[in-house]
């Protein structure tokens, strides 16, 4: 247990909540996307679901520290475990905004019964979008890394050709 706070930078046990919730969370990914090539019901095939889910969840766990490894110059942190934080805001943001949006299009008025399937779409992707960005800054804050967001979102407003909009 040692070596994995030293190689995370863990310094009170508290911040040890971060690695559990991240390898949590990827367990459960890794069920959910098994899931998806097996029925869950059947039970000759939850063997085929474990096996599948343990596999993706090894390639999942790679993957994901291949990515730390990248972003760890890249982004502004002081300890290491603070990555997996910003990765779990990025993860329960890119979710939550799903799950708002649809309902949000809704109470608008907005449905594929009474627009083009196309313009749905659109105004799906834009209103996600702009929920996305209201969200991120609030889990950011929830999390403790609000600076590091509001400077990402400011990066991506000038990539995206926003940079306007934004004071300094």
């Amino acid at each position: 247990m040692q070596k994995f706070k030293t190689r995370w930078e863990i310094q009170h046990n508290w911040q040890l909540l971060f690695p559990i919730l991240g390898l949590t969370l990827l367990v459960y990914s890794s069920y959910k996307i098994a899931g998806i090539f097996f029925y869950r019901h059947e039970t000759s095939n939850i063997l085929y679901l474990v096996v599948l889910a343990i596999i993706l969840f090894f390639f999942l766990l790679k993957f994901f520290l291949f990515c730390f490894k990248k972003l760890e110059k890249k982004w502004p942190v002081t300890y290491k475990w603070e990555m997996i934080r910003i990765f779990l805001v990025f993860a329960i943001t890119g979710s939550s905004s799903v799950f708002i949006s649809k309902p949000i299009m809704k109470v608008i008025g907005i449905t594929k019964e009474n627009l083009n399937v196309f313009v749905y779409w659109l105004l799906y992707i834009i209103i996600g979008f702009i929920f996305y960005q209201i969200l991120l800054i609030t889990i950011g804050w929830l999390f403790g890394q609000y600076s590091f967001f509001r400077d990402f979102l400011k990066r991506l407003a000038k990539r995206i050709g926003l940079g306007i909009l934004i004071k300094e």
